[in-house]
């Protein structure tokens, strides 16, 4: 797993999701407080601080960090949110949001990625004037570079060394659950599209316990194919597949498989 990242999050580009197709939500894999300090990680990794857990190590006010993230993207930019970007360009990166926003417990929490809570650390340490706080100053001094995103690691108990991106957890637990597994004279849809979801995955789609594409291409496909072509109607159910290891979900409802009465003949139209 890289520790940098140039972009968070990702601009909507030719392949990816748009916003008119929504976004998928962000998920978090670890999180605990420590003496105030909100802080978590992502399920790809992605050490953070909560806002107000960024604005007690700065030592400030929790509107402070709030008014950083409100005014990100105006267009007349006051001179903390310019040094701070300036920070990020200096290493490299650019963000269009300084802040990501997850949910928890059905509320909306602002969450700053490591790289971008460095950085407004240390403008509060060295760069903002009279306004600088000696508080900063020593907590800059402590968690500069990677010390932060170690620091996230260890007291929330991940170990980056260990993981592995739980959609391709899902993934390789649904391939060894369907291997062999599908009847004589039948068919896995799962199987059919396994390049897609790969696809997919590369292109950072969460394939998750929320998003199995498989089961939207069955019944869309399936409700095509019953009207064109010469399938028979669904075979008896068999044994429903138990729960994957990578994420919380239940175990499957008995699955029912498409029968062919002769082989599938596509029909290309005109």
């Amino acid at each position: 797993m890289s520790k940098e990242f140039s972009r968070l999050p990702p601009k909507p580009g030719k392949l990816q999701i748009n916003q008119k197709q929504g976004s998928l939500p962000l998920e978090i894999d670890k999180q605990t407080e420590i003496q105030g300090i909100g802080m978590g990680v992502l399920k790809d990794g992605t050490p953070f601080l909560n806002q107000r857990g960024l604005a007690r190590l700065c030592g400030v006010e929790n509107a402070h960090i709030g008014t950083i993230s409100s005014q990100w993207n105006e267009p007349d930019q006051k001179p903390r949110i310019k040094a701070v970007k300036e920070l990020l360009a200096s290493r490299g990166i650019t963000v269009e949001s300084p802040h990501l926003v997850l949910t928890v417990e059905g509320k909306p929490m602002f969450a700053y990625p490591d790289k971008v809570s460095l950085a407004i650390l240390e403008y509060y340490a060295f760069e903002a004037g009279n306004n600088a706080r000696e508080e900063a100053r020593k907590n800059f001094r402590i968690l500069a570079g990677s010390a932060l995103q170690d620091f996230i690691y260890t007291q929330t108990g991940y170990d980056p060394s260990q993981q592995i991106p739980v959609a391709w957890q899902l993934f390789h637990d649904r391939v060894s659950l369907v291997y062999d597994s599908v009847p004589a004279g039948h068919f896995s849809i799962f199987k059919e599209i396994a390049d897609l979801i790969v696809t997919l995955i590369r292109g950072g789609a969460p394939v998750g316990p929320s998003f199995i594409p498989d089961g939207s291409v069955g019944i869309q496909w399936g409700k095509r194919a019953l009207a064109m072509l010469n399938v028979g109607p669904p075979a008896n159910t068999y044994p429903p597949l138990p729960p994957v290891t990578a994420a919380p979900t239940p175990a499957s409802k008995p699955q029912r498989a498409l029968r062919t009465g002769q082989p599938l003949r596509v029909e290309q139209r005109r």
